[in-house]
């Protein structure tokens, strides 16, 4: 039990070192994986009237939004 607290603290720590990292980095200049870019590419090519600033739950459950 000891061992597997000792884990957990420290993976805590870790994760709110990495949460700090990237709060404090502006979302435009953050990557996370080499394909973020492609990923974004092809989102945006995907959903190209989906404005994510404004999501509404209840619209994208909608039938038209399906």
């Amino acid at each position: 039990p000891r061992v597997e607290l000792a884990w957990a603290m420290r993976a805590h720590q870790h994760a709110q070192i990495y949460f700090n990292l990237i709060s404090s980095v502006d979302p435009k200049f953050l990557n996370l994986t080499k394909v973020d870019d492609l990923i974004y590419e092809e989102f945006r090519r995907t959903f190209r009237e989906l404005r994510v600033d404004l999501l509404d739950p209840e619209e994208l459950k909608s039938e038209a939004a399906k």
